[in-house]
């Protein structure tokens, strides 16, 4: 059977340090064919500043990532003008897609972006960081949304749990390494 495709592939590869998961890519991001496009979307401003990349890194250097140890994926596949047009179909591959990608690539770390994208995949509500449920050999972690529509959430409230990943990362798969220069 053929896997479902999305509008946004996949940036993975074997043996990262961390996979991000998304909860589903939206217009601007399948526009531009790149995780969180939207320009009002602070995820690459959050991984810059939690020290998770070395610079700010913009959607269309989204590749750069996997020298970092860092890869991106989404719960759900199918583009929709905001993630409250999703329905519960659009998850009914997430947990067995996720399963499969912490089985067959080995990330020490999957981090949800977002409650929903982490209940999406297992329909269950999750707190904000480090989960009980591992995939595979891999642990799971909580974020915040970046969405500008999770806006209610301050900056700095955000930034603490991506700082908190980052220090979760580095004890799960040891120290970061300097990016290739």
């Amino acid at each position: 059977m053929d896997e479902p495709r999305s509008a946004v592939p996949d940036v993975l590869a074997a043996n990262l340090r961390l996979v991000l998961v998304g909860i589903n890519p939206g217009r601007a991001s399948a526009a531009a064919a790149a995780h969180f496009a939207n320009p009002r979307n602070d995820f690459w401003r959050l991984l810059h500043a939690s020290g998770l990349t070395p610079r700010e890194l913009g959607p269309g250097e989204q590749h750069d990532l996997l020298a970092l140890g860092i890869g991106i994926t989404n719960a759900a596949l199918r583009t929709t003008p905001g993630s409250g047009d999703l329905r519960a179909a659009d998850f009914a591959d997430a947990s067995s897609r996720l399963e499969r990608i912490a089985v067959e690539l080995r990330p020490a770390v999957i981090a949800f972006v977002g409650k929903e994208a982490y209940r999406g995949s297992f329909g269950q509500r999750p707190g904000l960081g480090m989960q009980a449920r591992t995939l595979g050999d891999a642990r799971l972690f909580v974020l915040p949304s970046t969405s500008p529509a999770n806006a209610a959430v301050p900056w700095t409230e955000r930034l603490h749990w991506f700082r908190e990943l980052a220090a979760f990362v580095d004890s799960i798969a040891g120290p970061r390494a300097s990016p290739p220069t």
